[in-house]
């Protein structure tokens, strides 16, 4: 068998990545603002479906304010699909690193107008790994599966989908082609986080998009209550 060897991100990194992503969750507490953080490997479809899910929103809760952060190593081009949805958006570039932390995250806040009662999508940068590891602030993690990329990768990449609070299984649409199962998808995510919420849905013909668009509406409720009226 191959040896193993294990590596423990450094306690100083970590303490300073708390402090910050403390700072931004209690903003986003103030306000009643929920933060969903989109992760997913390169192409799985988080942008896809993000455009899709605002669109929704938009059309269920005219009211509610939406707001995006994009993290991209070096390119616009997320973020300019988004703002084509007349979504405020930020781009943050990583020059190169693997993922966003809570200092960017509180950094790109800094040019958003927050309203009240609004909904924040936080998309990381395209990783299994990494974005899985470190807190932002937010209220939910979302992982994303896609049909072309198989239905062992939950097992190849535990730790992010038993930190998730939702998987999404995205590009339903491809299931023939690539021959993506997923029964065995959800089974496998299952048994790594008997709590997750599980979508199956396409969010290019838009098949399976309500549960999900639904269970967002949800939660953002819930977190309205809590905004601080003296504070906003």
């Amino acid at each position: 068998m191959p040896a193993t060897v294990k590596v423990v991100l450094g306690k100083s990194l970590r303490e300073a990545n708390e402090t910050w992503a403390g700072r931004v969750r209690d903003k986003l507490r103030t306000l009643g603002t929920l933060a969903v953080n989109l992760m997913g490997s390169p192409g799985c479809g988080k942008t896809t479906l993000l455009c899709a899910t605002l669109q929704r929103l938009r059309g269920l809760a005219p009211a509610m304010p939406l707001y995006v952060v994009e993290g991209d190593p070096y390119t616009t081009r997320d973020a300019e699909a988004v703002g084509a949805q007349g979504v405020p958006v930020v781009q943050i570039n990583t020059r190169g690193g693997c993922h966003l932390d809570a200092r960017m995250v509180d950094e790109a806040l800094r040019h958003l107008d927050l309203k009240p009662r609004g909904t924040l999508f936080i998309e990381n940068i395209g990783n299994l790994i990494c974005p899985g590891g470190f807190d932002l602030g937010e209220d939910l993690r979302v992982a994303l599966l896609s049909a072309p990329e198989g239905n062992d990768k939950p097992e190849k990449y535990a730790a992010m989908f038993r930190r998730c609070d939702a998987v999404v299984l995205s590009k339903m649409d491809l299931c023939g082609p690539t021959g993506f199962d997923p029964g065995l998808a959800r089974e496998a995510v299952r048994r790594l986080n008997p709590a997750a919420a599980v979508f199956s849905l396409s969010a290019r013909d838009g098949t399976g998009m309500g549960p999900w668009t639904e269970w967002l509406m949800d939660r953002a409720a819930a977190k309205r209550s809590t905004a601080d009226p003296g504070g906003v």
